[in-house]
Order: C-alpha cells, then structure tokens, then sequence
C-alpha cells in the first residue's frame, strides 16, 4: 500500500533555528548510527523512518560509515526515499559525513579533499540522491590542513551537492578556525555535532561558546550516553543491550556503581516531572537554546515514539536544574574526546 504522510505531522513537533541560519531543524532528529544495516530487517528500518516522519521528524542523519556493513544504512534509506519518501523530499533534511575508515588505501578516511568529495559522491550513490542537506567532516584530522578539509566542504555546496555544511567532534578551537575558512570561501559553518549528554557536558566549557559567536547551531549525539540515561541498565545488561557486544562503542566500565547512583537519582527527578528518564535526558540537552537539535536512535518504533515525546515537556524550574546537577557530572563517558582534543 502506498505510503501517504500523516497531514497532522507538523502540529507535534517543535523546530529550532540552527545557529543564525535561516534552517530549522526538529527538535528530535533521527540518527542511523546502529540498527539501520544489515542486522536488521528491512521492514523495521522502513517503519522506523516513515513513523519518525509522521511524527513531524523531518532531519535523518546519515554517515558513509553506518551499518553495520558500512554503507549499509545509506543503501536502506535511499531506498526508503525512493519507495516511500520521494514526493515530500523538500521537507525533509538529510545529513552524511566522511572522515571515518570507509575503504582501504590512504584515501579511504580523515579529512583529505580527495577521501571526504570521493566519500560524498559514493554517498550519494548508496542513497540515490542528487544532493545532501547537510555534509559534515566527521571528526578532526591532526596531519591534514584544516583549509583542505574546508575546500571539500565548501566545494561541495559550490556544486551543488550538499545545501549546508557542519564538522563533528571538533575543539571549540578548531571550529572558530573552521568557521572562518569557510566564511573566506563564501560558505557559512550550520552545525557542529559533538556528543553531549548528562554524563558528558564537555561542550559547555567552551564549544557553546563559539558556536554561538560564529553563529553555528549545534545537534548533539548521544544524548542518552547509549542507553545509559535509561531504566535499561539498573537491573544488569540485557542480552539485545549495546553494552552485550564486546565489540560494540559501549564499555562495560560505563556500569560503575558510581555512575548507576547519578542515573538512579536523574530516574526519581523524571518520575517527579512525569517524564521517563530518557525524555528528561533529551529535555535536559535542550534547555539551552544553542542547542538545536538532539540525535536519538531508536531500534523500535515504541521507543521512538516514547523519545519523541520528550517535545511534550521542554521546560525546567530552576529548583529541577539544581537538584539535576547535583548528579548529572562528568562520568568519563565521551569515547570521542580524542578527536575534540585535535587542535
């Protein structure tokens, strides 16, 4: 049966401005990082995205090397796009980004103009698109110049491949530097992706910041410290649990005893406010208003729609916000620091 959107999708969604940018973003955007390849379904990926959307989800973010097999979950939405989501293509927003290992060679990852134009354009291809909405530099390259790295993106929205452009897991440093490469260039820095949850605040030292003086938005990934900001892991790890695969991005000393307490505590602070844990996570990442948008997976349309209510309540009492911090502190859980750490 022929997918028709819900004509009500718009009236429960909230849309934030990215930056000082004239593109707004939902306030939940729906990232593909797992459970979008080859060890699913694919009739769960299609409801999956065709719900968020009728739940006035209109940004999926993307990158070459999601999976698993990387590339996997570009192949599956693409084809979703062109069964299912072709006529409504100019509402949606759609993302992807290059610098992590996508094929063998020195080309296949970092941040060279030939690796990151090379993984666009293979991009592209998997999706069966002609542009993307937004091309990001994944993550920092320490041996490439960054002017390098910023021409492939410039360049990508010269030729009409990508609208817009952001980095990921950059320093509050190297983003003020990025920003202004691009803005010598004629293009403008949108968006900047760092992870950042309750357990994770290094974006408020100084990354908020500059993206607010260089008028960047910022979308945040991680917001629920996979799955951690949850009930899922206070009674142990669940078999089908990210924390189960030994070769997964979750470590098994994320369960400290120390941190379970902060995430015991956050739980009855969300009971208080008749929220689930998760939707004051995701609430939580959004009081601050240079925030524009949180990423979530969701590997269930149940759980995407119990994370997409998390709209229903984005306000916070001050008293909320004291007794918050009192546990949400910084738990040693950003496995990417050492890419922010690049200057």
């Amino acid at each position: 049966m022929p997918y028709t959107a819900d004509s009500q999708r718009y009236d429960q969604m909230t849309y934030l401005r990215s930056g000082r940018s004239g593109l707004h973003l939902p306030a939940v955007s729906l990232g593909l990082w797992q459970r979008f390849g080859e060890d699913v379904t694919y009739e769960s990926i299609r409801a999956r995205v065709l719900r968020a959307f009728d739940l006035g989800v209109t940004h999926f973010d993307l990158a070459n090397n999601y999976g698993p097999r990387p590339g996997a979950a570009e192949i599956n939405f693409g084809r979703v796009m062109r069964e299912d989501l072709a006529p409504y293509r100019d509402e949606i927003v759609i993302s992807t980004k290059a610098g992590y290992r996508m094929w063998d060679g020195p080309y296949g990852e970092w941040g060279s103009r030939k690796s990151m134009l090379a993984s666009l354009d293979q991009s592209l291809s998997r999706m069966g698109l002609d542009y993307v909405d937004i091309f990001y530099h994944h993550r920092a390259d320490p041996n490439t110049p960054l002017e390098e790295s910023m021409s492939a993106l410039s360049d990508a929205v010269r030729w009409g491949k990508a609208m817009y452009v952001g980095v990921s897991s950059y320093s509050a440093k190297r983003t003020r530097e990025a920003a202004s490469i691009l803005e010598e260039q004629g293009t403008k820095l949108l968006i900047h992706q760092p992870s950042y949850s309750m357990l994770n605040r290094w974006i408020e030292t100084d990354l908020l910041d500059a993206l607010e003086d260089v008028g960047a938005g910022a979308i945040v990934f991680s917001p629920l410290a996979q799955g951690l900001l949850t009930d899922r892991y206070l009674d142990g790890i669940p078999a089908d649990s990210r924390a189960a695969d030994e070769q997964g991005s979750f470590h098994r000393e994320f369960l400290r005893e120390e941190v379970l307490e902060k995430v015991r505590s956050l739980r009855t602070i969300a009971q208080d406010r008749g929220q689930s844990l998760a939707q004051m996570a995701l609430s939580w990442c959004l009081r601050d208003d240079r925030v524009t948008s949180v990423l979530i997976g969701a590997s269930s349309v149940k759980q995407l729609e119990e994370n997409v209510a998390a709209t229903e309540k984005l306000g916070f009492s001050e008293d909320e916000l004291t007794s918050i911090d009192r546990y949400a502190t910084e738990s040693g859980l950003n496995l990417w620091k050492p890419s922010s750490d690049v200057e």
